[in-house]
């Protein structure tokens, strides 16, 4: 194993242990504030704040990320006193994230009318609608030949022929990086959505 894929290990290692502090930490005033204990519950909100910040802001454009922290707090807030102290919070909380997130990036793609494939999971829909920047955001982490035929027939409506003619693919080929694209969409949405919360644990 060489330097650098020492230092990307430990630093990984580092992460993780960090992880886990900070969810026990919060488990215990989660279930201090189950107690009746207000203090702890707004030192939990606080730090819960802080990281939602930080995790929406990766995935979201402002004030995208804004609002799906507030409704992630919300969330948490509602849903208190379901959390069993005995089960790591961090997964929990987690998932409450995850979920928000997914359901800002629905919302957009029902804005924008790009589907996102069916198998991509949600959680409770909110309410808002957001900007189509997210599903360009999303666009943007695919190959452009497939960006590309995907603004011009799911955005813009354009046909497979016109698509075609514009990008200089063929018809068939269109279709292809059409399928291929949403079928990355979902896993890009579905990767982020199962994973981030390690890469935030060193923030």
């Amino acid at each position: 194993m060489n330097a650098l894929c020492s230092q990307a290990v430990n630093a990984s290692a580092s992460r993780s242990a960090d992880w886990e502090s900070r969810s026990k930490q919060w488990g215990c005033l989660m279930a201090a504030a189950q107690s009746g204990e207000r203090q702890a519950y707004e030192q939990l909100l606080r730090e819960l704040d802080v990281w939602l910040r930080r995790y929406y802001a990766r995935r979201l454009p402002h004030p995208a990320a804004d609002d799906a922290r507030q409704d992630a707090l919300l969330a948490i807030h509602a849903k208190r006193h379901a959390y069993a102290s005995s089960r790591p919070f961090g997964p929990w909380v987690a998932a409450i994230a995850r979920n928000k997130w997914i359901d800002h990036v629905r919302d957009a793609s029902r804005f924008a009318t790009l589907p996102l494939p069916d198998e991509i999971p949600i959680g409770d829909r909110g309410e808002s609608a957001i900007s189509a920047i997210v599903v360009d955001d999303l666009l943007g982490r695919l190959k452009p030949a497939q960006a590309s035929v995907i603004r011009l027939v799911r955005l813009q409506g354009a046909s497979i022929e016109t698509a075609a003619g514009a990008t200089g693919q063929s018809a068939a080929l269109v279709k292809v990086n059409i399928h291929r694209g949403l079928k990355k969409l979902a896993a890009l949405v579905t990767c982020d959505a199962t994973e981030p919360v390690p890469a935030d644990r060193g923030d």
